[in-house]
């Protein structure tokens, strides 16, 4: 009857605003979509420009390139006998439209705008274009000269409506549009529509695959369909990376699933499926039959081309399939590691240096960059031309072939423990032995010498000296003495960045990485203009918590051995006197808080949108059985006085991997004044007030204050 068809998704690796390299990867999905049979292609959102534009959107120039990549794809020969669907900005009468453009043999088929736009979080697309809101209504568009001389056409239809070509009815949405209560999918769905596409620039967080997965899966569970999403992938040029999982889904059941992490630029997903499954499974649904009788129909431009062809009796369709979702612990492995490849390859530098402390945050760091030169490795041995060819410019030797994950890290990657007179003995061994087992070039330096120069310049001019705290200084004097040592570490870790690879007579320079976990930057707890401070860090979105459980990921999966004493060692930042050799300050000591306590803070603060009253009551219930309300109360308040203390930092905080929906980044995810009235003193007199309410209830006496 003609009733199977073959349709293809992807997920493409695209940079804001490389026209060049955009095209050639569109152009390349499109290739091998039709090389395996499939007559209608899907891909990510506003892929020809790159999603992350930003404020580029404001420019005439993104408008016009865009067009000009539109012109050679209508004019490729790749893009003959399929219907190609690509993303880009579209100017409507003075109306910046984020839109799907859908063509076929030359000819501009619907410019579909996007209704509902994404605005929460790291997305702020309501600030560059307009959401269509005129619901199943289409105008005339006017094609720019430049597509009119190769389409023939003058306008074209502009607007909400569906293409109905020989044997079916295809429906688009975008991104966000699957993510709303009232998703155009159920009214298309309901209107006969039997394939629903969605285009997405989705980015990753930690545990949301199966969110995604269940929503795709979800639209056509209960209306019926096939449903295709696509999605961006790789660092497109931010925080954020795109974590692929294009997939293909029927009747609620998953047919087929792409890749979440991987270094292959284009990645396509093609499924055979029979329509008649499609009307099969709806025809026994009678409230949704009930509703399609009643729902008004979208305008539909008749499209005369099938996407099956009539003897298909004999074609193999697809059958469900069970997604195989990560770990944690390996989404931690490899989406920074994908993430950190990208922006390597794409800054054009020749490595990273990091700042390796013997501690859980700069070790985890190290093993992701370990697991980026796995990946690379495994890549290069699937047949990945454009890894091999990215390697090969990044160590400057035509002739490399990158097989051994630690041989490659010795020329990629480069660690430096930065030892003071308050460094034990013990973290400059862990240090040493991890690198020895990932392979990285290590160096081991004092800083005494640079520390006593700063102090000496200071002593100088004032005539005083100041000394740490266990020597009878103040508070103020030990903190000063502790920020000096910080901070010249990251000085010389640029220094050496800059010019380490000219010492060993090697072209280039390194990235610096930073290892500020989210929570100690939630809370503060880093010197400004420290190492910190870096020029990306690849675990600043993700919390300590996980990080440990990482650890331990990498010890059983990468068998590195030096982890097992980093894991058991408590963290401390060893910037104070030892006591007897051995460290006497640690990280949980200083913040007078736990890791565990951050985290929950954290995604009070920023998930549950509590400020300092609305946490505590909800903490007071969540900890009954291990704190009193005073407890919570003095907790609550020690919180919040040293995160708005400290929430300046925020403003200089390195760019780092987005994996944690309560990161504090103050560039566009988590917005807040840097300057608070740290005392909170109606907020914290709320709290109060409820501590002696419930003190009272109780039959406990009550005390003055709470602190």
């Amino acid at each position: 009857m003609g009733r199977a068809v073959t349709v293809a998704t992807c997920a493409l690796n695209q940079w804001a605003l490389d026209f060049e390299g955009n095209l050639e990867r569109i152009v390349r999905s499109i290739d091998l979509a039709r090389s395996k049979g499939a007559r209608y292609r899907l891909g990510p959102e506003l892929e020809i420009c790159g999603y992350g534009c930003s404020d580029h959107y404001y420019e005439s120039d993104t408008l016009l390139h865009s067009f000009q990549v539109l012109e050679k794809l209508l004019e490729s020969p790749a893009t003959q006998d399929i219907i190609c669907d690509v993303g880009m900005p579209v100017l409507h009468r003075n109306v910046r439209y984020n839109c799907r453009v859908i063509f076929l043999n030359k000819k501009i088929l619907l410019i579909r705008p996007k209704i509902a736009l994404a605005n929460a979080g790291n997305y702020r697309e309501l600030r560059w274009f307009t959401p269509w809101s005129k619901a199943r209504h289409v105008e005339e568009y006017f094609l720019p000269r430049i597509i009119q001389e190769v389409t023939g056409q003058e306008t074209v239809p502009f607007g909400d409506a569906v293409l109905a070509t020989k044997d079916t009815c295809l429906g688009a949405e975008m991104c966000e549009e699957l993510w709303t209560p009232n998703s155009p999918h159920i009214d298309m769905g309901l209107d006969g529509v039997e394939i629903f596409t969605n285009s997405s620039g989705s980015h990753h967080v930690l545990r949301k695959a199966h969110t995604r997965v269940d929503l795709v899966n979800s639209a056509t569970a209960k209306n019926g369909g096939i449903y295709l999403f696509a999605n961006q992938k790789g660092c497109d040029g931010d925080r954020l990376y795109y974590d692929g999982c294009a997939m293909i889904s029927m009747n609620g059941e998953t047919v087929a699933q792409g890749s979440q992490f991987s270094l292959d630029d284009v990645e396509v997903l093609v499924a055979t499926l029979d329509l008649e499954d499609v009307q099969s499974y709806r025809a026994e649904i009678s409230s949704r039959n009930l509703a399609a009788s009643k729902v008004n129909p979208y305008p539909r431009v008749k499209v005369n081309f099938a996407l099956s062809y009539p003897d298909d009796v004999a074609v193999p369709t697809c059958m469900p399939i069970q997604w195989r979702y990560h770990s944690p612990e390996e989404e931690i492995s490899l989406g920074p590691a994908c993430w950190l490849w990208d922006y390597l390859r794409r800054s054009k530098q020749a490595g990273f240096l990091l700042p390796l402390s013997g501690g859980i945050d700069s070790s985890a760091t190290a093993c992701i960059v370990y697991s980026m030169c796995h990946q690379v490795c495994l890549a290069v041995k699937n047949g990945n031309a454009d890894v091999l060819a990215d390697a090969r410019r990044i160590v400057h030797d035509e002739t490399y072939i990158p097989e051994d994950p630690r041989e490659f890290c010795k020329r990629v990657f480069t660690t430096c423990y930065m030892a003071s007179e308050n460094s034990s003995r013990d973290t400059c061994d862990r240090a040493k032995l991890l690198a020895e087992q990932i392979g990285s070039y290590h160096i081991n330096l004092n800083i005494d010498v640079a520390v006593k120069a700063v102090v000496g310049i200071f002593s100088m001019v004032t005539g005083r000296t100041p000394r740490f705290s266990v020597y009878g200084g103040s508070s103020r004097e030990s903190l000063a003495l502790q920020n000096v040592q910080a901070r010249i570490r990251m000085v010389l870790a640029y220094l050496f960045a800059q010019l380490t690879l000219w010492a060993r007579g090697m072209p280039g320079g390194l990235l610096v990485l930073g290892s500020a976990n989210v929570d100690e930057s939630l809370r503060g707890y880093l010197t400004k203009y420290d190492c910190s401070s870096a020029d990306i860090n690849p675990i600043g979105g993700i919390s300590k918590t996980d990080l440990k459980n990482f650890i331990q990921y990498c010890l059983e999966n990468f068998q590195l051995t030096a982890l097992r004493s980093i894991m058991s060692a408590p963290p401390t930042a060893e910037l104070e006197p030892l006591v007897d050799g051995q460290v006497a300050q640690t990280d949980e000591a200083d913040m007078g808080m736990t890791y565990a306590e951050l985290s929950i803070y954290g995604k009070l603060r920023k998930i549950a949108k509590a400020g300092p009253y609305s946490m505590f009551c909800k903490l007071i219930n969540m900890w009954k059985e291990i704190c009193t309300p005073r407890e919570v109360a003095s907790k609550v308040k020690h919180f919040f006085r040293t995160y708005s203390v400290n929430r300046h930092k925020m403003t200089t905080l390195t760019p780092s991997y987005h994996a944690e929906n309560y990161s504090p980044d103050d560039n566009r995810f988590d917005l807040r004044p840097f300057l608070y009235n740290t005392t909170w003193a109606w907020q914290f007199r709320c709290i109060d007030k409820q501590v002696s309410k419930l003190e009272k209830k109780e039959g406990i006496s009550p005390v003055e204050d709470v602190d």
